[in-house]
């Protein structure tokens, strides 16, 4: 363990993983009760390098796991390639998760000095139990509000249904890449991040994911949808820190699995973002149609436009009824 104090770093790492690496992989599957490879092909959905067969890597947590996954199968709550696919999706969503809460302890902590190991350990000690209260605490009001949404169609893991979905893009954001530093690109991307995901959970929408510069969000009503397009397009406007945005929005039927969206709304709202001018909500012919007897707001057809996977895509510019720059065509 060159270059760090090797004692150190193993108080640090036992108090992050909950317990001392204790066996190999082999040993975890057998007291786990699951096959070797199944073990393996767990420990890559999570994200995970793999590791020598004879490389004691795993602690008493790890078998716990196993166990757990074993018999959520084993009582027919989820089937095998239930169980890859949710283990894939828990790997990615708490690896982001954890880079952020490193990230964040590192700068907190930031000083012209090495934090020693021993004093990381006594941090972790002290937030990691608090950490885990708060995820399981947003995971439960997260997962009664999912709950609540699925009560009304399909209970099965994969649903369709009518949703509204919607892209904003930060405008010219590549080349900003190239003019600021990298602190100042994490402070941008943080801004907006922030700035997305409260206009999206206020309004009443969900927001997928974020992928740098873009945001995707759904919404269960047009009304919503429409509402979370503008409002995010009113504060970034208003935000001086920011670059413009551009924002795309379709309805339709989608398949909702495991937190992701897929379907033809999801590519129209992806193109519509892609032709939208800097400032702007561009919509599809079916929100617009959904739109159009609300009179709180206003919708103004564009000049449809040859975009990827579409000969001729028909537009509609959403503004609200209030804004005296708003057309009156509608969408018929």
């Amino acid at each position: 363990m060159e270059g760090r104090d090797a004692p150190s770093f193993d108080a640090l790492e036992s108090e992050l993983l909950g317990g001392e690496r204790r066996y190999t992989r082999g040993e975890v599957a057998e007291r786990a009760g699951v096959d070797t490879e199944l073990a393996r092909t767990l420990w890559r959905a999570l994200g995970f390098a793999d590791v020598d067969d004879d490389n004691v890597a795993f602690t008493d947590r790890d078998i716990e796991a196993l166990r757990t996954v074993r018999d959520l199968v084993n009582s027919g709550v989820i089937d095998d390639e239930a169980q890859i696919a949710v283990t894939r999706a828990m790997g990615q969503s708490l690896s982001r998760l954890a880079e952020w809460q490193v990230d964040t302890i590192t700068r907190a902590f930031a000083s012209p000095d090495p934090l020693p190991p021993e004093d990381a350990a006594a941090i972790a000690r002290e937030l990691v139990p608090v950490m885990e209260r708060l995820i399981g605490y947003v995971w439960r009001r997260h997962l009664a509000a999912t709950a609540a949404r699925a009560l009304v169609g399909d209970r099965g893991e994969v649903v369709a249904g009518s949703t509204v979905v919607g892209f904003a893009d930060l405008v010219g954001f590549t080349s900003l890449t190239r003019s600021v530093d990298d602190e100042d690109l994490a402070a941008l991307v943080e801004r907006f991040e922030s700035v997305a995901s409260d206009v999206v959970a206020g309004c009443g929408g969900r927001v997928v994911k974020t992928v740098g510069d873009e945001v995707m969000f759904t919404a269960d009503q047009p009304a919503t949808g429409a509402e979370i397009a503008l409002s995010l397009s009113e504060r970034i406007t208003a935000d001086d820190d920011l670059p413009d945005l551009r924002v795309g929005v379709a309805a339709g039927t989608v398949l909702s699995r495991l937190g992701d969206v897929y379907g033809e709304p999801v590519n129209i709202a992806s193109r519509l973002t892609s032709t939208a001018r800097p400032g702007s909500v561009l919509v599809d012919r079916e929100l617009a149609t959904a739109l159009e007897e609300d009179d709180r707001w206003r919708l103004r057809r564009v000049p449809p436009r040859p975009v990827r996977g579409y000969t001729l895509l028909q537009a509609f510019r959403l503004r609200r009824a209030a804004d005296p720059g708003s057309g009156e065509a509608g969408p018929g």
